[in-house]
């Protein structure tokens, strides 16, 4: 299937279907504990109650992160180290600081 990127740059991981919708269901449930704690706070619920469920939401973002950082060493960084190019490993440091933050 044609998909059509709209990034910033020209890089861009082709994933299975599988793997997407693991990724999508996932990106659903943070979206949707976002949405409960939006509507905590609308009803003016008690603070710790809501930083407790956004604590939920950061496990959560982590949990992704974790699955996403490990199918891209198994797949963009192993390609790319055995067609030569190390700079990925430079790429790969740089992006583990960010989430490091």
């Amino acid at each position: 299937m044609e998909r059509e990127y709209k990034e910033c740059c020209c890089k861009h991981t082709e994933r299975g279907d599988e793997e997407r919708k693991k990724l999508i269901n996932r990106l659903n449930r943070i979206e949707g504990q976002i949405r409960g704690i939006r509507s905590m706070v609308e009803r003016d619920a008690y603070c710790p109650d809501i930083l407790v469920q956004s604590a939920a939401v950061n496990a959560a973002v982590n949990a992704f992160n974790k699955d996403l950082i490990a199918s891209h060493i198994r797949h963009c960084v192993v390609r790319d180290i055995h067609d030569g190019n190390d700079e990925v490993i430079d790429e790969l440091v740089d992006t583990l600081q960010k989430l490091m933050k």
